[in-house]
């Protein structure tokens, strides 16, 4: 008899704490989908300023990294870092329409010069296969690994230099309301694995979620998609 208390018991605590941890769960993707928003949001915004990202580069750009509010974590000696998310053109070739996005971390001392102690939004232009497949595949160091250099800004600004044209990625920053080309050799670009297992409920490899077209775009990253699909639906080598 005592046992058999002893197993109502439980299965009454179970019941009781099934809907917390529901609850609970239904909030593990949280910071992610707030990342996306936010992300919709700086894309949206950076390309209605009047010096902006110039057209013929967006429009060679096989993806766009956007890294909202980034901060410097000042309790840290040395610690920089951001969160955020890479979308780029969809199929194994990067021309098709604007695809599911992964998310990424970004990391490094160089950063941290950059950003001081104030929020700082980052957006990065891939300009080229090589340049997309290395960020799919692994953490890449900007300038060594993968080249980089700060973007021209300007809707009709001269891009076609050797150095843009050399590039693999072009980054630009956006602090305070001012928008420009930042350098950030020496930071560190990789998948974030966690942020994609939380966003997307499983394991999903950057590489499956952007080449694949089998990972359905979260409701959160329809803005950010529907921004780059407005002013930039047609990638032009």
């Amino acid at each position: 008899m005592i046992c058999k208390n002893r197993a109502i018991g439980v299965l009454a605590s179970l019941l009781t704490l099934g809907p917390l941890v529901f609850a609970g769960n239904t909030d593990i993707a949280k910071d992610e989908k707030n990342r996306l928003q936010n992300s919709g949001k700086v894309m949206e915004e950076i390309l209605n300023v009047p010096e902006n990202i110039p057209q013929d580069l967006l429009n060679k750009a096989r993806c766009v990294v956007v890294m909202p509010s980034v901060l410097k974590a000042a309790f840290v000696v040395g610690a920089s870092f951001g969160r955020g998310t890479m979308v780029c053109r969809s199929g194994q070739d990067f021309s098709g329409p604007w695809g599911a996005p992964a998310m990424y971390a970004l990391e490094g001392g160089s950063l941290g010069l950059q950003i001081g102690g104030e929020a700082t939004d980052f957006v990065f232009l891939v300009m080229n296969d090589r340049g997309a497949n290395s960020l799919l595949h692994s953490k890449v160091k900007l300038g060594a690994d993968i080249s980089a250099a700060a973007g021209p800004k300007g809707r009709d600004a001269a891009a076609d230099t050797d150095a843009f044209m050399r590039a693999e990625m072009l980054s630009y920053s956006r602090a305070r309301g001012v928008f420009a080309g930042v350098s950030l050799e020496g930071s560190t670009l990789r998948p974030d694995d966690i942020a994609n297992r939380k966003l997307y409920g499983k394991d999903e490899s950057a590489v499956r979620i952007i080449t694949t077209g089998s990972v359905p775009a979260p409701d959160e990253a329809r803005a950010l998609i529907a921004t780059l699909q407005t002013d930039s639906p047609q990638l032009k080598r």
